[in-house]
Parts: structure tokens; sequence; C-alpha cells
């Protein structure tokens, strides 16, 4: 591991006098495999809406990479702006879209499944792979973008082939098992070329059988494509079994971090989560 991936730095996320994420602070190094666990509500889809740009925090800051991505310190002192659009203004928020986020490095996948329903498997991932595009506006209006579209045709069927999911690839994409639903949806995010990987609960509704082949198929992409993922799981078999570092949120605040057996014999992770989880 060479490097710091993902810092969160005192992010706080509130919607009107309810705080979600409360001063949350992490750091994901190059390579690992880190879990955000905790009860239902604790807060962790809305972490990942933080980094991911899809909320603006409340308060704090997001490093990917070594580069500060999101920003909003409503007390703290205007920075003048020398980049982008508002160059020359002053602001104290920097808040970039999902998509711009998504070309700097990151890709994700959602807690419920969001596959383009009307659309085969192939395209799901051919639209996705199109965030890397390398053409403009006025090529791709030309049709001069030809040699690039069948760059990325030949590297989508390299992905399903990777991914198990080649033989399936003019089937529609509701037309898949339930398990295959899910590793299409991170073969979709796979095709962004992400450098971090996140995760939304990849394994929810996932019978036993499917979720070791997800917990199998999870490690392989990671040292296959030279990733490092953050993910959110409540099957605590996938977490321990997959994961480097483990954090903990309860009611939006961080109350634990560690390795899975540092998690597993903490008592105040038992206390609020681990001893009441189903499948804990």
């Amino acid at each position: 591991m060479s490097g710091q991936v993902l810092k969160v730095e005192n992010a706080t996320m509130q919607f009107g006098g309810v705080v979600a994420v409360d001063n949350l602070n992490l750091e994901i190094n190059e390579g690992e495999i880190v879990a955000l666990i905790g009860p239902n509500g604790a807060g962790k889809t809305t972490a990942f809406n933080v980094v991911t740009g899809v909320y603006q925090p409340t308060n704090g800051a997001v490093w990917f990479q070594g580069e500060k991505i999101i920003e909003n310190h409503p007390q703290g002192k205007m920075k003048k702006m020398y980049k982008g659009e508002h160059a020359g203004e002053y602001s104290h928020v920097l808040a970039p879209t999902p998509d711009k986020i998504t070309k700097l490095g990151m890709a994700r996948t959602f807690q419920n499944i969001r596959l383009w329903k009307s659309q085969t498997v192939f395209d799901n991932v051919l639209i996705a792979k199109h965030c890397r595009a390398t053409s403009n506006v006025m090529s791709a209006t030309f049709r001069f973008n030809r040699k690039e579209e069948m760059r990325q045709r030949q590297n989508v069927e390299e992905l399903l082939k990777i991914v198990g999911l080649y033989e399936e690839r003019d089937e529609l994409a509701t037309s898949l098992p339930y398990g295959k639903q899910r590793r299409l949806e991170i073969a979709r995010a796979l095709a962004a070329e992400p450098k971090l990987l996140l995760l939304d609960e990849p394994a929810a509704g996932m019978n036993p059988q499917e979720t070791d082949e997800l917990t199998a198929f999870i490690g392989e992409m990671r040292d296959r494509f030279g990733l490092t993922i953050f993910l959110i799981e409540h099957h605590m078999n996938l977490v321990m079994g997959i994961s480097d570092r483990i954090y903990v949120l309860d009611f939006g605040k961080l109350i634990a971090e560690g390795t899975p057996a540092e998690i597993q014999n903490n008592q105040r992770v038992i206390d609020a989560y681990l001893g009441v989880a189903d499948d804990a």
C-alpha cells in the first residue's frame, strides 16, 4: 500500500434538525478493502453520498488521491478560487457534481440496483464506459470517433468475460438472476476505470451461496484491477472475511475503527450493532 486514496475530514451532514453524519473522520489507503458498518439509519449511505458528491456536506472536507475535492466550512475563512468557471471569486464551498467525481476516479453501486432496465447487459456497461470517452462533442457529432467506439466495445466485451457475464451480453439486464444483476452493477462501475470503488450493500438480498460468490468476486476484482474498495454491508461473514479495516457508525457518529478481529471484540460495537445483527 503506497499511499492514501481517500480521506474524510470532519464531515457533517445535517437535514434540518437531524444530523445524519456527525463529524466523520476516516482514511483509506491504496489497495485496501475498508468496510463501513452500523445499524440501519446509522448514516452509512449518507456518508457515501457525501464522498461521491450527491450531497454537499454541511461541514467538512473530502480528499481523494491527495487533492481536496469537496469542502464546506461555513464558519471558515473565505478562499479565493483559482480554477474553473468561478475563478477569481471567493467561496468556502467546493462541491463538484457526481459525474465530475466519477471522472476523477471514483465509481459506486447503490443499495437498490439501478440498472437501465430496457437495455441489454452489454449496453448497460457500454453506456457507463462513455464517461471515459476522450472524443469531444464535435467529433462525436460528426462520427469522427469510430475508432474510440470500437475500442470501447472491445473493452466492454473483455470486461464482461472477466466478470462472467459474457454469455448473457445480449440479454436484457432485468432478465438476469438477482445475483448476476448485482454483478452487472459492479461491472458497470468498473467500466468507469475507477481507482476507488464504493459498494453500497452489494450482498443485499442474496442467499448464502450468492454471498460467498460475491465475497470471492470482490477480492478478485480488487487484485485484477488494482482497486481500493470502500463498502457498506450488513452481512458480517462478508465484512469480516474480506475487510482489511472496518469503521463503525452509530447515530451518525464514528464509535470504532480497527481490524475485523478488533471490531468483533469491541464491546461498544457489540452493544450497538453486532449483538443484535441477525447474521453477526
